[in-house]
Formats: structure tokens, C-alpha cells, sequence
């Protein structure tokens, strides 16, 4: 079976010869079709990165996981190249090609695509959403490329990714949030939602506070909309009225003290949850007097 593998390398790789790689560069050129359609193995030597790659970071623990796959396994799915001369840019499938040098392999299986520079750009961006795990901001500085460096409308881009005109705009509207709450979402340390929660604030200053709320008291998302309406119009009889869902810690400290002191306890938080109070409920003065012992 290896020696099969190792022949049907060589038939490939004649393919890539000196010639070839010099003269087909488009797809009128004599010999594109033996590329065009196609898989064939490409010298790992042979291929360099697309630097407009949206993704930035790559989990080395999964790279390495995937790298031990193709070990035993090979590469299942080819990646995708754009011919560039005598050598190959990645449109996609970097990952697959960072984790085939981790497992030592010196080629790997590709599709050969003759495109220009715009048309690289926008099949890697779309491969990119709909292929690979990207994180929310990554996602939408995808969308916000796609829409100014190729110039493609929110129609079309909604047909060319298959989601809603609504989920691209409230995407792209993550990148007004300032630095560090944007790398909190890339981090994982908050959710798009706790995003658009905050984003739903017009003042940079509100953001600030809700963002450091969620952090604080570890706000879910529906949390961090109740909050985020109180801070939009806390003089608003709404507002006032507004019962805010405690947060974990503040539920855990309500059932310490009740278990303590045998008594039923409500935290009250305010709307945007930094200040509050402790109700406790007694029947007479002999629970207040077992309340304040306890206390003392």
C-alpha cells in the first residue's frame, strides 16, 4: 500500500513540473485543465499563507490533535490553492496545512484554483464563515471586509452566506464596542450577546459600566439586557419597577444567610446591580431576637 501511495505521488507531482508551474498561471493557459477540477499533492515548500487570512490564531493543542489524525489517517479533505507563479497561496484550509507540517509530511492533497487577487480575497473570506470556527469579532470584521474591500451589498452578501440581512448588521456593529470589551468576546470571556447588549448603549461611558458589571457579578445575557435598559432610562417608571434577575454570586450569598439564620432572606439589586439590599422576614420579636444573636 505505501509503495502504492509513493507511485501515485511521483504521477502527481509530474503534474507541478518546472514548466507548469512557470507558464499556467490562468485558466486560457495551455495545460489548466490538469489542474482546474482537480486534486493534486503540492510540495508543503510550495505554499505560503494567504496574509489576508481572517483568522489570526490557530490552538496549538488542536493543531496537534489534527496533525496526529493525518498521521494515521492522511488529509481527508484537500485544501484549496491559488497558483502565484511557481508557487501556491492558500485560499483555505491553512489549518489543515499548518497541522500536515506538524505531522511531518512534506506534501499535501489540493484543489488548484486560477483566480486574480479580488476573487482570492472574497472566496477565502466566504470559506472562512462558513467553514471555520471563528469567533465573533473575527466574524464580523469578515462581514466588514467583504462589504468594503469587495464591495459586495448586505443583499448579496446575505445570499452569499446564508444568513439574515439582521444577523450580518448586528454583527458588524460589534466592532463599535471598544478594544477591551472586543477582546473579551474573542477570548470567550463574555458572549456576541453580552456584546449586543452593550452595544445597545449609545453612551461610551454606560458600555464601560455594563461591561464591568458583567465581569463583576458574571451577568447572563438576559441579565445584561435588564441591566442595560435601567442604565438607557433609569428614571423611567419601567426602570423603577424593573426586578433584575440576581446574579449567581449575589443568589449564593441570599441562600448563606438564610441557611445561618433559619429565616426567609431576599437580596434586592438595583438596576445596574452595584448597590442593593437585604430583606429579612420575621413573625415576632423572638425570631428578631434569634436574628440579632446571630448577628452579634
Amino acid at each position: 500500500m505505501k509503495d502504492k501511495k509513493r507511485a501515485m505521488g511521483r504521477g502527481l507531482g509530474a503534474i507541478l513540473s518546472a514548466e507548469s508551474k512557470a507558464t499556467i498561471n490562468s485558466a486560457t493557459d495551455e495545460g489548466a485543465d490538469k489542474f482546474v477540477g482537480n486534486i493534486v499533492e503540492v510540495a508543503l515548500e510550495d505554499i505560503y499563507p494567504n496574509p489576508t487570512q481572517p483568522r489570526t490564531y490557530f490552538d496549538e493543542k488542536a493543531l496537534n490533535e489534527l496533525a496526529q489524525s493525518i498521521k494515521n489517517l492522511g488529509v481527508i479533505q484537500p485544501i484549496t490553492l491559488r497558483k502565484d507563479g511557481e508557487r501556491f497561496e492558500i485560499i483555505s484550509g491553512e489549518r489543515r496545512y499548518r497541522a500536515t507540517k506538524i505531522a511531518g509530511l512534506t506534501t499535501i492533497p489540493a484543489y488548484i484554483r486560477l483566480v486574480n487577487d479580488q476573487e482570492l480575497l472574497e472566496m477565502a473570506l466566504v470559506e472562512n464563515i462558513q467553514r471555520e470556527d471563528l469567533d465573533a469579532i473575527e466574524i464580523a470584521l469578515t462581514y466588514h471586509r467583504l462589504l468594503e474591500e469587495i464591495g459586495l451589498t448586505q443583499e448579496t452578501l446575505s445570499q452569499r452566506v446564508g444568513k439574515d440581512r439582521s444577523t450580518i448588521t448586528n454583527s458588524i456593529r460589534l466592532l463599535r464596542l471598544n478594544p477591551d470589551i472586543q477582546n473579551a468576546i474573542r477570548s470567550g470571556e463574555i458572549s456576541a450577546g453580552h456584546g449586543r447588549a452593550i452595544i445597545s448603549l449609545e453612551s461610551e461611558e454606560d458600555q464601560q459600566i455594563l461591561f464591568d458589571l458583567i465581569i463583576k457579578e458574571k451577568l447572563n445575557v438576559r441579565q445584561a439586557e435588564q441591566a442595560a435598559a435601567v442604565l438607557k432610562n433609569p428614571k423611567s417608571p419601567a426602570a423603577k419597577k424593573a426586578k433584575v434577575e440576581l446574579s449567581n454570586n449575589y443568589k449564593k450569598a441570599q441562600k448563606t444567610i438564610a441557611d445561618i439564620l433559619e429565616v426567609k432572606v431576599e437580596i434586592k439589586a438595583s438596576g445596574n446591580g452595584k448597590k442593593g439590599k437585604i430583606v429579612l422576614d420575621f413573625k415576632n420579636e423572638e425570631e428578631l431576637e434569634y436574628i440579632l444573636s446571630h448577628i452579634k
